[in-house]
């Protein structure tokens, strides 16, 4: 298990890189508090930073949703980032964005209070064992459900909206499971804990509609891999009773990558061809040559 608190290395906080053990915030701060604190999971493969312009800028974009601006552009939070991945030697590994409020103000309102931004990266493995993704992870059902969009900023990676899915993971692995999957507050298919879902029925995929939770960078990927190939999507309403349908299940996420699901509270599914094709495509998007730039 890795100690976050003390460890070797370099972490970008507010403009510049300082020792990974003296970043620190105060116990005040208005982002541990009131959750006013976003943040993003980006992923390194082969030295580059997968997509880092749309987790960047979703970075900014959630900020918005909580009412308050980062200070530092989209080029300049793209550069930081490049630092922070390049200060710790990474070529593959997890890089964590973290924007918050400070600790000017106490209370609900902090229109007063300073915004933080720091990014660290470390060397990090796929989400689930190899194990566990070779033969289908195991999800159980969550109690919790996600929220309307009238009901809080759903558009936004913030960090309050992820307690019930600490709740909902930490009652999975208590009953033997590796993730939890909710539904949405219609009763609907939402998604995990941490990672979209897709359904494969007669050959096509199936993913709920994200207009309550996020439509994932890497969910996006993987959807323009399977029309690549000529695999129809259709984006939904999925009922829970639709599992019954389903060929093949899987999973999407920056941390979670492409994972198939072998369980969900006691149905079985295999480890289908299309998960598996998938899987092997994301590694090749992944992992493709940096494009050859002549000079002019």
């Amino acid at each position: 298990m890795i100690n976050f608190h003390d460890q070797d290395g370099l972490i970008w906080y507010d403009g510049a890189l300082q020792p990974w053990r003296d970043v620190k915030l105060h116990v005040l701060s208005h982002g541990l508090h009131y959750a006013s604190c976003v943040f993003e999971g980006e992923r390194v493969y082969d030295g580059r930073v997968f997509k880092v312009t749309d987790h960047s800028q979703r970075l900014i974009d959630s900020a918005k949703w909580l009412g308050f601006k980062i200070p530092y552009s989209l080029a300049e939070i793209e550069k930081a980032t490049r630092e922070a991945v390049a200060a710790g030697g990474h070529k593959d590994a997890y890089v964590r964005p973290v924007a918050w409020r400070g600790s000017e103000q106490m209370g609900v309102s902090a229109q007063q209070t300073k915004i933080h931004l720091a990014i660290a990266a470390w060397e990090w493995p796929s989400y689930f064992s190899p194990e566990a993704r070779l033969k289908g992870i195991r999800l159980a059902w969550a109690d919790w459900r996600r929220p309307p969009g009238s009901a809080a900023p759903v558009h936004a990676k913030a960090a309050g909206l992820y307690m019930i899915c600490t709740l909902s993971k930490h009652a999975a692995e208590t009953k033997g499971f590796d993730d939890a999957l909710m539904l949405d507050w219609r009763g609907q298919l939402a998604e995990t804990t941490g990672a979209n879902v897709f359904l494969v029925m007669k050959g096509a995929l199936h993913t709920p509609t994200p207009d309550c939770f996020l439509d994932g960078i890497t969910r996006r990927a993987v959807i323009a891999l399977a029309k690549a190939r000529g695999i129809a999507v259709v984006e939904r309403a999925i009922g829970p009773d639709e599992l019954a349908k389903a060929d093949e299940v899987f999973v999407t996420g920056t941390a979670a990558e492409v994972t198939p699901v072998g369980e969900i509270d006691g149905r079985r599914f295999t480890v289908g061809p299309i998960a598996r094709q998938l899987m092997d495509d994301f590694t090749a998007l992944t992992r493709a040559p940096a494009p050859v730039t002549t000079a002019a």
